[in-house]
Order: C-alpha cells, then structure tokens, then sequence
C-alpha cells in the first residue's frame, strides 16, 4: 500500500497541493480526476518520489520514505508512466531490456519478461522498430509494457489513453485489471470521467490541489449480456433494464435526480420499478433531500422537501423507487 499524508507543495511561493491523506491500496485501481492545473501530475510524482514535496510523508507498505536511499529503493518498486512518456535510443526491444537491465534482471530472465510485455499490450511487432519511429499511442504502450516488465507493486499513469483509441484504451485497461488482480495498487489520472467510472474501482477527484474520496451515487459494476436493445443487468439481487449496444463488463450509473418515489408501484411508462425501506434522510439547506433506500443495495434519490412533507416519508417507510430504462447510463 502506498500512503501520502500532510503533503502541501508549492511552486514559486504559489500552492499547488494540500493532500490530508490519500491511500492506494493494493489490489485496487484508482482514478485520479480533475481539470488541468489541479495537480494531478505534479501528486504523481510525488507518489512515485520524484518529486520531494515541501512536508508531508509518503509512505510505501507501512515505511516512511524519508531519505536518498529510501527513495531509491522505493523507485525500485513504484513506476509512474508520464503523459509523455520518453524512450531510450535504440529499438522497442532494448528499452524494454535496459530498463529491466537497471532493476539487475539480465539475461533469459529479462528476454522473457521483455516479450511477454510486449506481446501483452499488443506492441510485439514493434520490437525492432527504433522508439524514434513509432507513433504516439504506440510510444505510450511500449512505455506500459516497458513498466509491467519491472512488475512493480505500485504502478502510477498520467493520462495513460490520451492518444489511444477505443480499442487501445479497452486493451489497456483490461491489462491494468490483470495487474490488479496481482494485487498491484494503480492510480491513473484521466480527464475521461467515463473512463474513471468505468475502470477505476475508486476515484479521487483533484481541485485546487485538494484532493477528496469520491462515491458516486448509485454507480455500479456489472455485466451486460450479449444481444440488442434493452437488456437485464444484475447488480446484487437488483435486476436492471437498460438500453446499450454495449455487452460484457460495465458499470451503470442510476441517476439520484432521475429516480421517481412513490408510495405504492407506478404505471408509467418507466420499466424498472424497486421497491425498498428508507434507511436514510438528509438534507442540504436548500430544499432538496437525498433519501438512502434500500433496494437490495442501497441507491441515493432527490427529492424536494415539499414532496417528502406530501408523501410522508420518515425513516423506515416502505417506498418504491421508479426509473425509465433510458435514463439508465451504460459506461
């Protein structure tokens, strides 16, 4: 597990970040998110110590990294892959091989790792091409196959698929699932809040340097079945109808303002229908109350003051909650 707490940096006299604490544990991805300038490449490399920030503590599996030597051995088993990520001269096939060269793996051990990386992200017919050569989003997957060669046990990206397309990106991340399920911590940074939802199995989002625990409401993982058209996702013992062209691996995300409460089931045109028990009520000064039912898993909904006056809802009262299938997003 990687661990910063306390970190405030700065740039000429100007804060850039105030992080109280932020952990990357194992055996989970992280997405970090936010607008440009909010920190994100600079907590990077913070967390991949090559950068000192002016206090604060980073710690990696329990051990405070406060020295040179700490911060040498800790390179040794964190990787950050940039925005722009730089090659070694040479061909693909030696950038893979003096990297791994530098962590003291030679020899078969390190023509081994070095194919298999390469064929992982894709890139094997690559390996004699100069890194000069090659385009950008080719350049970015020799750099991940260049990092998983070393297997770290924290792997950190910046904007990992800002050059990828679809297909690239999906490929990419199916490979960061592997590595998680290694029980390897990663953290990217992206500007694509569909590809933070979709992948990430938390989110950080970033702004003015501050970093804060997301949850979003009512986001979960799931599986859409093959076919066309409007299809059952099971979240729990919760059935979904949605309406994709997408199948296999994906998360949905239940609107909270989209949610319809009643009392009793609707007829509408609205096909997804969940009854459940109130188990939470709160408001936030403005009119507006978010109301925690339990559905089987629990879903936020907003609703306004005066509408929960009307129907009575106290804490505990058996409601259903209502939603059209095209209000369902598929990520």
């Amino acid at each position: 597990m990687l661990r910063a707490s306390g970190i405030e940096h700065a740039y000429g006299g100007r804060p850039v970040l105030s992080i109280e604490s932020l952990e990357l544990p194992a055996g989970t991805i992280t997405a970090l998110v936010g607008p440009n300038g909010s920190g994100k490449s600079t907590l990077l490399r913070i967390l991949a110590f090559l950068e000192q920030p002016r206090s604060g503590t980073v710690q990696l599996d329990g051990h405070s990294i406060r020295t040179t030597a700490d911060r040498r051995r800790a390179r040794r088993r964190v990787t950050l892959i940039e925005q722009y990520p730089l090659l070694f001269r040479g061909t693909v096939r030696h950038n893979l091989l003096y990297a791994l060269s530098l962590h003291g793996i030679k020899g078969v051990e390190a023509s081994r790792r070095t194919d298999a990386a390469l064929e992982r992200l894709h890139v094997g017919e690559l390996r004699d091409r100069s890194g000069e050569d090659i385009s950008d989003g080719e350049r970015q997957r020799v750099a991940v196959a260049r990092a998983l060669a070393l297997r770290p046990a924290v792997l950190l990206l910046d904007e990992p698929t800002g050059v990828a397309d679809r297909a690239a990106t999906a490929q990419l991340y199916r490979v960061l699932e592997e590595e998680r399920s290694q029980q390897t911590a990663i953290c990217f940074a992206s500007h694509q809040l569909e590809d933070a939802y979709r992948w990430s199995s938390r989110l950080i989002a970033l702004a003015d340097g501050r970093a804060s625990a997301v949850t979003p409401e009512n986001l979960f993982r799931t599986v859409i079945p093959e076919g066309t058209g409007t299809r059952t996702a099971r979240v729990g013992p919760l059935e979904v109808q949605v309406f994709t062209d997408k199948c296999g691996p994906a998360t949905i995300a239940i609107p909270a303002d989209e949610l319809l409460v009643s009392l009793e089931p609707l007829h509408s045109s609205a096909r997804n229908h969940f009854p459940g028990k109130v188990m939470r009520i709160s408001e936030d000064g403005r009119g507006s109350v978010t109301l925690i039912v339990d559905v089987g898993v629990d879903l936020a909904v907003r609703i306004t003051r005066a509408s929960l006056e009307e129907l009575g809802i106290k804490l505990g009262s058996e409601v259903v909650l209502s939603i059209k299938v095209m209000a369902v997003r598929v990520f």
